[in-house]
């Protein structure tokens, strides 16, 4: 079946209904959960005022889609609808071309941040940049949740990480992965930035 377009936004209301600050929200997505963690794309600053291209990464360092794909996967285990799943595109990446009725149509909107929401199963992350006609790599997905609202995972443009909001054992899980970057987090927390 694959991703696809909806017209219709009701799924996100319990994300843009949330009370919680728009920053916290497009990181870590709603305070709902009972735990958090970062995914770092890439190590955090080592030294104040340090920029993201002074970052020392090796030759074959995954890329953040590539990454937050593992991490989706590793999801997948906690949730009862894995074949249900809602992702959201932000709608300033120059790159995504959205079709003109997504454009003008229904988007998600949070403070300073629009949306266009696609449908379909975690495993259609696989075609995520076909699924946005783009030619070459796309930035990871805004938010993903599943239907049942078991987590929600939240890369925003600015930070150098994407948050994700679960029951403990998903981000042990998530933290236990060595193939991902993950550390525990606090939601509100002031969180490491490059300058």
């Amino acid at each position: 079946m694959g991703l696809s377009y909806c017209t219709e936004t009701s799924a996100a209301d319990w994300i843009v209904g949330s009370r919680a600050p728009w920053h916290r929200l497009v990181t870590f997505g709603p305070p709902v959960f009972e735990a958090y963690a970062r995914l770092r794309f890439i190590p955090d600053p080592s030294r104040p005022g340090q920029a993201e291209a002074d970052v020392d990464v090796p030759d074959d360092h995954l890329s953040d889609f590539a990454q937050a794909r593992l991490a989706l996967r590793r999801l997948a285990r906690f949730t009862d609808t894995p074949g249900d799943c809602y992702f959201c595109a932000w709608d300033g990446y120059s790159d995504i071309e959205f079709p003109p009725a997504v454009r003008d149509g229904r988007m998600v909107d949070l403070t300073h941040r629009r949306y266009a929401m696609l449908r379909g199963s975690l495993g259609d992350t696989d075609d995520w940049e076909k699924s946005l006609g783009s030619e070459g790599p796309c930035p990871p997905p805004a938010l993903v949740w599943p239907a049942d609202h078991r987590w929600c995972f939240a890369s925003d443009v600015d930070p150098h990480w994407a948050g994700i909001g679960a029951e403990q054992a998903a981000v042990d899980a998530l933290v236990d992965d060595s193939r991902l970057d993950v550390v525990s987090a606090r939601a509100d927390d002031v969180h490491p930035a490059y300058g």
